[in-house]
């Protein structure tokens, strides 16, 4: 019996910001990806949405090298400022 190969999989994780609309739904937009953006009636459906988004994004070698590349500098941190 011949086995299977494993196909190798890099994940990585992605900050999604998701604004919640006056009339209902969601926007995402993916800060770390330029251009990433979709929607969703629910916040289920934005998630489901945003990852097949970002996937599609990713698939392009100009996009995914150019995220390989800052991935690991990139990071999100709080800030306070007084209002």
């Amino acid at each position: 019996m011949k086995k299977s190969k494993k196909i190798k999989k890099e994940v990585l994780d992605f900050n999604a910001v998701f604004l919640e609309e006056a009339d209902g739904g969601f926007a995402v937009s993916v800060p770390s990806l330029p251009g990433c953006f979709s929607q969703g009636d629910t916040f289920e459906e934005a998630l489901k949405n945003v990852q097949e988004a970002m996937e599609l994004y990713l698939e392009n070698e100009r996009n995914k090298d150019f995220v390989l590349s800052r991935a690991k500098r990139e990071f999100m941190a709080p800030v306070k400022v007084g209002v």
